[in-house]
């Protein structure tokens, strides 16, 4: 039944997402090319605030817990589960405060309006999956952005989203790269909820009336660990904070 009244709320909630993407490409490049990094950095945190706004429409609310506890003034390495696309719009928005850079696919990189912009010209960095070796030098020039600039860095283990909220295997590699280049981060698990509810049908029709929850875990030092006790406590940390995970 759900599936059967999203279909119109969807139509309403695309037009308006699609919108705000096409207003916002032009803005962005205005913002960038005029007046610098700061100036584009604030039109993207607007975008992505009025992006979430479109995933009311469709009754989505959000929590997001913990973030007071972030250090501040240091580099920053979130490593969370990936459910959906809107981890990254809700994150963009609630830690914005944290110039958050995210490691995406090359292929997001063109294409989208404001997206592929954002990838391109953010601080984001775009990489082949199917070329390891490239990932390499890009995300360990991320690493030192974030170490120079007291930026953080998003990375999904998992490499790829999860269908059913269940999560993944982590990957080591990319987590390993930052921080050996950033060796003033901390790392800060997040687990993410019921993200994956709103594409339960795929892209279209949208899931409705779902819950996102955003938990920040307790952030690590990355010279007070070794990397394998690091990547063990952060696996742990992001796994327990999910539900399909405890269910299990």
């Amino acid at each position: 039944m759900q599936k059967i009244i999203s279909y119109p709320i969807s139509v309403i909630y695309y037009l308006c997402f699609g919108l705000c993407l096409a207003v916002f490409h032009p803005i962005q490049w205005i913002c960038l090319n005029l007046f610098g990094y700061q100036a584009h950095k604030k039109s993207v945190d607007y975008l992505n605030f009025f992006l979430l706004k479109c995933t009311n429409l469709v009754g989505t609310t959000y929590t997001v817990k913990g973030v007071d506890t972030i250090p501040t003034g240091v580099p920053i390495i979130f490593v969370a589960n990936h459910q959906s696309m809107y981890d990254i719009v809700a994150m963009i928005w609630y830690f914005r405060r944290f110039h958050c850079k995210f490691v995406s696919k090359k292929e997001l990189g063109s294409g989208i309006p404001s997206v592929s912009f954002n990838l391109r010209h953010g601080g984001s960095v775009l990489i082949d999956r199917k070329d390891p070796k490239q990932a390499i030098p890009v995300i360990k020039g991320l690493s030192e952005y974030i170490e120079k600039n007291k930026r953080s860095a998003v990375i999904f283990p998992e490499g790829t989203r999860s269908k059913t909220g269940k999560p993944k295997e982590f990957a080591q590699s990319g987590l390993k790269i930052l921080c050996k280049y950033a060796p003033s981060a901390y790392v800060v698990p997040v687990s993410i909820n019921n993200s994956w509810k709103m594409v339960r049908f795929g892209m279209f029709p949208v899931g409705l009336g779902n819950h996102l929850t955003f938990t920040v875990h307790k952030a690590m030092a990355v010279k007070d660990h070794d990397f394998v006790e690091l990547m063990k406590l952060t696996e742990e940390a992001v796994k327990e904070g999910i539900n399909e995970y405890k269910q299990v």
